[in-house]
């Protein structure tokens, strides 16, 4: 076909692969539980819904300016300078059709051939893709087991370079389920200021914490260099209405906004007003969503934690187990493949998030009590076939 050869660099995102496989096998009559895709598994609350239609039947159906609705970008500025405690105008914020988006233009923006980004590893694998599509290094930085899943901020200092131009966090992390502490962002945002290095922070997860509190680098650091990623699709449920943006500095925004108006030219104006209902809205169906996020994550890790060769670190925020498997002495993606096809259960291998990720399986725990039992049940059953040589 002839493609440009950065898209050779392209990678992707194996939840959606794996995702496929299971339901080819559905499709085949086959039972399958699937604990591989990262989405809340309830519908979007019925307030916001209705905000969507209602926005269609008040016109709200034409373009609207690159950088978003103004009541949109009003109310997530006053949401995060409530919720996150730093100030915020409208100004600062970008609505963009997704959360990867704002990703992909930062990157775009601002790394060229010979710059370094550093991002985490295991990680959400679109950082290291964009990374690379952009021509730049990618810089992997270690996220381990023995840490709980956190920056080790010495490591990470000791991993810039003069062309190290960005950094890239994620707290609640995925696939790990680490929350950075108010010390690791502080110490984080610290470094990136003293050697001008910009500072991408994923908070996608920031409204589902089990434990702990949600931080953000914006409190502590050059907020001229810090881009905030946050969005309606793990909060709200709103996966598919595609309503994600960005906080940054006024003449950061300027930039973003280009990019979009050049991509995409703006994000839907009836999903915008569904948005403005999710935040100023009740917020009841939130707190239920995240209580039961919390029951499922104690079912399932103490599930794992009960199965001869599996090991779980209880997970802080977001919806995932990252399991240690070493001990079961099957491979990562071995252990994918055959759970998905000799006993029904989808999850990923820990490989799918980087080469860091090796020795571990991804558990989303976004689906019933009762379906996390079945797949603990099936895996039980698997490890004891496999261990007799079944």
């Amino acid at each position: 076909m002839n493609l440009a050869s950065r898209m050779a660099r392209l990678g992707t995102e194996t939840a959606f692969e794996v995702l496929a496989r299971a339901r080819a096998l559905e499709a085949q009559g086959r039972s399958v539980v699937h604990l591989e895709i990262g989405e809340p598994d309830c519908d979007t609350p019925a307030n916001i819904v209705a905000a969507g239609q209602k926005a269609l039947g008040d016109g709200f159906t034409h373009y609207g300016p690159s950088p978003g609705l103004p009541a949109l970008r009003e109310a997530i500025a006053e949401d995060y300078t409530t919720r996150r405690g730093v100030e915020v105008s409208p100004s600062q914020v970008v609505v963009f059709p997704g959360g990867k988006p704002v990703m992909f233009f930062m990157i775009l923006a601002l790394l060229e051939e010979g710059d370094e980004a550093i991002y985490p590893n295991p990680g959400f694998p679109i950082y290291q893709s964009m990374i690379e599509y952009s021509g730049a290094k990618a810089v992997a930085l270690p996220l381990r087991q023995e840490n709980e899943f956190r920056v080790d901020v010495d490591e990470l200092a000791s991993l810039v370079t003069d062309r190290t131009k960005l950094l890239i966090i994620n707290s609640p992390q995925n696939p790990t389920g680490s929350l950075l502490t108010s010390a690791d962002l502080k110490a984080i945002a610290e470094l990136c200021a003293e050697k001008g290095i910009w500072l991408l922070s994923d908070e996608i997860y920031s409204r589902l914490i089990h434990d702990g509190e949600h931080d953000t680098p914006m409190r502590y650091g050059d907020r001229s260099r810090i881009c905030v990623l946050d969005g309606f699709s793990k909060t709200y449920a709103m996966t598919g209405w595609r309503l994600g943006y960005c906080i940054t500095s006024e003449e950061f925004a300027v930039s973003m906004a280009r990019l979009q108006t050049n991509a995409t030219s703006c994000t839907a104006a009836m999903t915008q007003m569904a948005g403005v209902e999710a935040l100023r809205g009740p917020q009841d169906a939130v707190d239920g969503m995240l209580a039961e996020f919390t029951a499922r994550r104690n079912l399932i890790v103490d599930g794992l934690n009960a199965l001869d060769g599996v090991s779980c670190v209880m997970p802080k925020g977001a919806f995932y187990a990252f399991a240690d498997i070493t001990g079961t002495g099957l491979g990562s993606k071995e252990l994918e493949n055959r759970l998905l096809d000799e006993a029904g259960v989808a999850c990923l291998s820990g490989t799918s998030f980087g080469v860091h990720g090796d020795g571990f399986l991804r558990f989303s725990y976004a689906n019933s009590q009762d379906n996390i039992r079945e797949a603990l049940k099936r895996f039980e059953t698997f490890l004891a076939s496999a261990r007799a040589g079944v």
